[in-house]
């Protein structure tokens, strides 16, 4: 089974078709309500919803999903009837195995109803038809490719006594995101140095992002949060509430992160956690959805490219 633990969860659906192609003789038999096992409309729908709620003990590698909504509605045609499937959840893994196994039960459903009467009946196809959500469909593409920072607050690490770990993974992910680091930089919990360093970013270089790890707790050198609520202009409070309840879903200690996120000019800054698994925990719940505040910041919308410098 895959590992889904470190994704978010997102609103999924997905709709799949079946055709089941029978004699024009059998169409007739159930618009007249004659098929010897019953009408096998309600009881495929029936069937289908089941088998949605039920996927994953039929399916081995499917992942067992608090399903919010299943429907199944068919249409008669001369000499076929389709069958289509819609599932609807919030969750962390898509429902496309829940709305293509309905379909196929609903189509053996209505295959075992009438099968009596009907010798030459044939189921002809299952497919997936539409599914959204997750991360893919919240990818945002840009043609000139945000340039970030990562700055690291610490005094031991500056002062040569630890190495930086969670720094480097900041970098690394960025740039495996497209994003281009054109600053990585270590400095001491010093509130001067800090607030220079972002305004630099954000005012000389205009840079897109800027990430910090480190100085959100409650040490007495700890001011990360409150320089940057100094330098930023707008602040952006869901940033780091999202970020927090992510990590408190994994440990407890997450609550305790006071970083803070916000906007000055066209450059965003985000406070990450210090340490390497807080600033990992951070970036999974924020990418690739932060990215989207570009487009809006561009354009004061939601669809249009991001601007050029």
């Amino acid at each position: 089974m895959r590992d889904i633990s470190k994704k978010t969860k997102t609103f999924r659906t997905a709709t799949a078709l079946a055709v089941v192609n029978v004699n024009p003789q059998t169409i007739a038999l159930i618009r007249e309500g004659k098929i010897p096992k019953g009408d096998p409309l309600p009881v495929a729908k029936v069937a289908a919803i089941q088998a949605a709620k039920n996927t994953s003990q039929i399916i081995p590698y499917c992942h067992p999903l608090p399903i919010d909504f299943v429907d199944c509605r068919f249409e008669l045609g001369t000499e076929s009837i389709q069958i289509t499937s819609e599932v609807k959840a919030v969750s962390k893994t898509g429902v496309e195995m829940e709305a293509l196994t309905a379909a196929t039960v609903a189509a053996l459903t209505i295959y075992d109803m009438i099968k009596a009467v009907d010798k030459a009946m044939e189921i002809v196809g299952v497919k997936l038809i539409a599914k959204r959500g997750g991360k893919s469909d919240y990818r945002d593409s840009f043609e000139t490719p945000l340039r970030a920072a990562v700055l690291v607050m610490s005094d031991s690490i500056a002062g040569g006594q630890k190495k930086d770990i969670a720094g480097k993974h900041i970098v690394e992910r960025l740039k495996a995101a497209g994003v281009e680091v054109l600053d990585y930089r270590v400095i001491p919990d010093e509130p001067e140095q800090i607030e220079q360093s972002l305004k630099h970013y954000a005012d000389t270089l205009k840079l897109d992002l800027v990430l910090t790890t480190g100085g959100t707790g409650l040490g007495p050198r700890d001011t990360t949060p409150e320089v940057t609520a100094k330098v930023i202009e707008k602040e952006i409070p869901a940033i780091p509430e999202t970020a927090r309840a992510y990590g408190q879903e994994r440990t407890p200690y997450a609550m305790l992160s006071r970083g803070k996120a916000g906007v000055r000019g066209r450059t965003i800054i985000v406070n990450l956690p210090g340490s390497r698994r807080g600033a990992e925990e951070s970036l999974d719940a924020l990418m690739p959805g932060l990215f989207h505040v570009f487009k809006i910041l561009a354009s004061g919308g939601h669809e249009d490219a991001r601007h050029s410098e």
